[in-house]
C-alpha cells in the first residue's frame, strides 16, 4: 500500500509540475506566436473548457475501464502535451493543443483523485489532503523549475521536453504500482456509466465550487489588490500570493492529523470561518502586512476543504470513486472558470475591493453549507 500511496503522489507532482512550468513560459508562448493578453487568455479559457468537458465523462470512463488505466493514459498525455507547445506552428495549433491539454488534466484530476481514495481506504485513515499538499509542493518546484529555465536562457522547446521527459519516467514507474480497481459485484456498485449521483453530492460539489473561485480569485487577483488597493511597492506586492500558496501548502501537509482529530464536519466549518475572517481583514484594512496577513488566513482555510470534498465524494455509498469525484470537480472547477471573469467584470463596475465582497458572501455560504454537511452526505 505504500508504493501505491507513492505512486499516486507522483501523480499528484507531475500534475502540478508541468502546469507551473508551462506556466512561467506563457510570456514567452505569447510573444512567440503574436498573440495579445486578450489572445493568451482565449488559450487558456480553451484549456478550461477542455477540462471542464472531460471531468464529467471520466467517471463514465473510470466505471467501464477502471482509474488506473484512465490515471495511466491522462498522465502519460499531459507529458507529451507539455513536450510539444514549443513545437506549435501557429496560434490555432496552439490553441487546439490547449483544448486537450484541458481534456487531459480535467481527466487526470478526475481519475488520481478516485486512486487516492482508494489508497486512503486502504489506509484507514485520512490522508486525501495530504496528496493535494504533493500537488501544492510540485506546482512551486515547477515554478522554481520554469524560472531557473527562463535564467539560463533555455529555448523553449528543449525546456519544456526536458521537464516533461523527467516527468514521464516518474509516471511510467507509477502507473505500475497504481491500484487496480475492484470489480463491481452485488450492485454494490451502480453498473450504469451514465447516472447522476446522489442529490447530496451536489452541495459538496457547491462547497468545492465556493472553495475552488475563491482560490482561483486569490491566485489571480491577489498582487493587484496589493499593489493597487494597499498600496504595496512594486517587489514586496507578490509576497501576497507567495503567502497564499505557502499556507495553503503546509496546512495540506497537517491536514489529515486535523481530519482525523477535528473530524471532517467540524474542520470544514472551521476552516471556512478562517478564510472568511481572513478575506474580511483584507478587504476591511488595506494595509500592506495586515492583508499578507489576512491572505495567509484564507490559504489555511482553504487548504483543506476541496481535499475533505473530493474524499467525500469518493466514498459516496453506492457509487464508483470515480462518478462521485467527477461531479464534484465538475461542480467545483467551474468556479475556476467562472470567478476571474465575474470578479474583473465587477472591478470595471465598481473596484476590486467591492468585487471581491462577492468572494467573501461565497465564503459565508461555505460556511453555512458546511454546518448541513454531515445532513448533505449522509454520515
Amino acid at each position: 500500500m505504500l508504493k501505491n500511496r507513492i505512486a499516486v503522489s507522483i501523480l499528484f507532482g507531475v500534475n502540478g509540475f508541468l502546469s507551473a512550468n508551462f506556466i512561467a513560459r506563457l510570456p514567452l508562448l505569447q510573444s512567440t506566436h503574436g498573440l495579445d493578453n486578450s489572445g493568451i487568455g482565449m488559450v487558456l479559457l480553451v484549456s478550461a473548457i477542455g477540462a471542464l468537458v472531460a471531468m464529467p465523462f471520466t467517471g463514465w470512463l473510470i466505471v467501464g475501464n477502471g482509474s488506473r488505466r484512465i490515471s495511466a493514459a491522462a498522465s502519460m498525455l499531459l507529458c507529451m502535451i507539455v513536450a510539444m507547445m514549443g513545437l506549435m506552428p501557429n496560434a490555432v495549433f496552439l490553441g487546439l493543443l490547449f483544448f486537450v491539454l484541458g481534456l487531459s488534466t480535467g481527466t487526470m484530476d478526475v481519475a488520481m483523485n478516485a486512486q487516492a481514495v482508494m489508497v486512503e481506504q486502504g489506509f484507514k485513515r485520512p490522508i486525501m489532503t495530504s496528496f493535494h499538499a504533493i500537488f501544492s509542493a510540485g506546482m512551486m518546484l515547477g515554478a522554481g523549475s520554469g524560472a531557473l529555465f527562463t535564467y539560463l536562457e533555455t529555448s523553449l522547446k528543449w525546456h519544456l521536453f526536458i521537464v516533461a521527459s523527467f516527468s514521464f519516467l516518474l509516471v511510467l514507474w507509477a502507473i505500475f504500482n497504481l491500484i487496480r480497481d475492484a470489480r463491481t459485484v452485488g450492485g454494490q456498485i451502480s453498473q450504469h456509466r451514465f447516472q447522476l449521483p446522489e442529490a447530496s453530492l451536489v452541495g459538496v460539489g457547491l462547497i468545492a465550487f465556493c472553495c475552488m473561485l475563491g482560490e482561483g480569485a486569490m491566485a489571480n487577483w491577489s498582487t493587484n489588490y496589493m499593489l493597487n488597493i494597499a498600496q504595496a511597492g512594486v517587489a514586496f506586492a507578490p509576497l501576497g500570493l507567495a503567502t497564499f500558496s505557502l499556507a495553503m501548502m503546509f496546512a495540506r501537509f497537517f491536514g489529515d492529523r486535523a481530519r482525523a482529530q477535528m473530524g471532517d464536519r467540524s474542520l470544514m466549518i472551521r476552516s471556512s470561518i478562517v478564510a472568511a475572517f481572513g478575506l474580511g481583514l483584507v478587504l476591511l484594512l488595506p494595509n500592506p502586512f495586515i492583508v499578507l496577513l489576512g491572505l495567509f488566513l484564507v490559504g489555511l482555510g482553504l487548504s483543506v476543504i476541496v481535499p475533505i470534498a473530493y474524499s467525500t465524494a469518493g466514498n459516496a455509498p453506492g457509487l464508483s470513486p470515480g462518478v462521485g469525484i467527477g461531479m464534484v470537480t465538475t461542480i467545483g472547477y467551474a468556479g475556476f472558470l467562472l470567478g476571474p471573469p465575474i470578479i474583473g467584470f465587477l472591478a470595471d463596475w465598481q473596484s476590486l475591493r467591492v468585487a471581491l465582497l462577492f468572494t467573501l458572501a461565497l465564503f459565508v455560504v461555505m460556511t453555512m453549507l458546511s454546518f448541513r454537511f454531515r445532513q448533505v452526505t449522509g454520515s
